[in-house]
């Protein structure tokens, strides 16, 4: 089986490229290498081009053809919630036109098979302890929207001529599998607050009166590695006859809030770290943790790390 990965030199792409090729599958890597480094993936066949240009669709035929391509795995995208915000049309350009590109080439090939990065961003702001699939989508910003209106591209596209996807809707990723396949952005939480360390400064913290044991947000931390292994294991899923879903949380159905992970830092590096406090942000949500049922009762899919190990695997 040759897999089509894109968005391969990236952080979690590049954490997926190398679990397929330890488990025999065949990788050719389409990344604009824009935020991603072809270094992380040396020895894999890279083509580098903007998924979401015009001449794109062509583009992916021609390697489809040319490299007999039986699987996506599509990990390229923009997942930045401010800048989504901020530039609406060209992230609808960057996320939406890339997959109406990808799934253009894919039908005239006949590649059936679809692993497609989507994100708990759909979801919005849900009003409930712990957020399963059947929850109803209402994403907040221009990323979350773009990334719900491609799960319903691929879902019209399984109707329309047969797709088979498998749509993982990713919660807080983090740490590392190998320490040259780091998350390089700060971005996110831990490595927001691992950076703060090293440039001798105290992290922010967006709010403490949230309604919370201690005040702050609480969020689903999945490692890097679990979630890649995830992806192996959709791909397989894909090969079944008879699928009862397309939509998958993957998290690991535990909580942290965000006091917690600062103090876990601390411990793991042994200096106490007290963070600033500010204001809210807009749009946060309170608690956002993933019900993880379906995924383990249908892929067999489980999460191997706690917030510990991802911490440490970060540092």
């Amino acid at each position: 089986m040759t897999v089509l990965l894109t968005g391969g030199a990236g952080y979690i792409g590049a954490h997926v490229a190398r679990l397929l090729k330890e488990r025999d599958f065949d990788v050719v890597v389409v990344d604009d290498l824009t935020t991603g480094d072809s270094e992380r993936i040396a020895g894999t066949d890279v083509v580098s081009f903007d998924l979401s240009a015009d001449a794109a669709a062509n583009d992916l035929s021609q390697i489809m053809k040319s490299r007999d391509i039986t699987s996506v795995v599509h990990v390229a995208g923009k997942k930045q919630v401010g800048e989504s915000v901020n530039n609406p049309t060209w992230y609808y350009r960057q996320n939406v036109h890339s997959m109406t590109n990808l799934l253009t080439a894919m039908q005239v090939n006949c590649v059936e098979r679809l692993v497609f990065s989507s994100s708990a961003a759909v979801y919005g702001m849900p009003d409930v302890e712990e957020v399963d699939e059947r929850v109803e989508c209402s994403p907040i910003n221009p990323y979350g929207q773009s990334k719900l209106v491609c799960e319903w591209m691929s879902r019209n596209a399984a109707l329309a001529w047969g797709l088979r996807v498998a749509n993982l809707r990713y919660f807080n990723v983090a740490g590392s599998g190998w320490s040259e396949l780091k998350d390089p952005s700060a971005l996110n939480l831990i490595p927001i607050v691992l950076k703060s360390l090293v440039e001798h400064r105290q992290p922010v913290v967006f709010g403490s009166n949230y309604p919370t044991p201690d005040g702050t947000c609480i969020r689903d931390y999945v490692h890097v590695l679990d979630l890649a292994a995830a992806h192996i294991d959709a791909l397989e899923y894909l090969d079944r006859p008879d699928r009862s879903y397309d939509t998958f949380n993957v998290g690991t159905g535990t909580g942290a809030s965000v006091y917690e992970v600062v103090n876990t830092i601390s411990s793991h590096v042994g200096r106490k770290i007290q963070p600033v406090v500010d204001g809210r942000r807009a749009g946060d949500p309170a608690r956002l943790i993933a019900n993880v049922a379906r995924i383990q009762n249908e892929l067999g899919w489980k999460a191997s790390y706690g917030l510990s190990e991802i911490i440490s695997s970060a540092i």
